[in-house]
């Protein structure tokens, strides 16, 4: 099993507190040829299903030394990963969740709400105190 994100457990309690269900914790897909967990670098994916939607959620904390560094494998896995989702359960959206104070200090730059934008990147923002959900960014 992979370690746990940081925020990993939050953002499941903000889930549930937004009811929705969770369904896979994590969440095992085939990426190419390969078994595995969209966590491939110790992140966790939690699973759920809000009415008829189905969503997967990809958590990452960004508490490094360089939250460039950081963004920059965040976005490479959350393309993999879309890609994989696209093959096998395109019913399925993926969100990458981050904390509302990694949000506003990174996403203040208009370059990368520009790349999130060009690479559709769907951002679920929260609270990392209250354990709540602020904003879905589609």
């Amino acid at each position: 099993m992979p370690a746990r994100d940081f925020f990993h457990e939050t953002v499941k309690n903000a889930l549930i507190k937004d009811s929705w269900t969770i369904t896979h914790d994590p969440y095992k897909i085939l990426i190419g040829k390969r078994k595995g967990y969209i966590d491939l670098a110790a992140e966790k994916l939690i699973a759920a299903e809000r009415d008829s939607q189905k969503i997967v959620v990809e958590v990452k904390s960004f508490l490094g030394v360089s939250s460039l560094d950081e963004f920059e494998d965040a976005l490479g896995q959350f393309l993999i990963y879309k890609v994989a989702l696209e093959r096998h359960e395109p019913d399925r959206k993926l969100f990458l969740a981050v904390s509302e104070v990694f949000y506003e200090d990174f996403f203040d730059d208009s370059f990368f709400v520009e790349i999130a934008q060009r690479y559709e990147v769907h951002l679920l923002i929260f609270d990392d105190k209250k354990e709540e959900i602020l904003q879905w960014i589609n």
